[in-house]
């Protein structure tokens, strides 16, 4: 399997996430906050190239209703610029509660508020990761298992 990078974006800042090369399990890796798009494109872009990721898998902030709202727009247009910088594909992964998940992870870690605000989309990056890794694990093992 590949490297992949995991990213959570909201409007102030981007949660960011690896994977091993296994693809067996991610970890936090920083929390970017933004600046402006072309300094925020540039600064993925270059994680992109220092871990050697071969693909990066975006959080899609889907509505409860299974419809894309205005955030999971600007997160799209987001990746459709992102797509222009670097030569990996893009992938979106549902990141429906992610972001509360991660908050019960950081309390159940007794995190102060302060901590939490650091690391919560790094987390949720984590999280996005993490779903897109067990998804694509059980897609596979299906595939294989229907093979035989």
């Amino acid at each position: 399997m590949a490297v992949l990078l995991g990213l959570d974006v909201g409007d102030i800042r981007i949660g960011v996430a690896l994977s091993d090369e296994l693809g067996v399990a991610a970890h936090p890796l920083c929390t970017l906050t933004r600046k402006n798009r072309k300094v925020d494109l540039i600064a993925i872009a270059d994680l992109v190239s220092i871990h050697k990721v071969e693909r990066v898998i975006i959080g899609l902030p889907i509505s409860l209703d299974g419809s894309i709202g205005a955030q999971a727009e600007k997160v799209q247009k987001f990746a459709e610029r992102l797509g222009q910088v670097i030569d990996v594909p893009i992938e979106f992964q549902d990141e429906r509660f992610t972001t509360a998940e991660a908050e019960d992870i950081l309390q159940e870690l007794n995190k102060d508020i302060k901590e939490q605000k650091e690391l919560i989309d790094a987390v949720a990056a984590v999280i996005i990761l993490t779903d897109y890794l067990n998804q694509n694990r059980e897609t596979t093992s299906t595939a294989a298992t229907n093979n035989t």
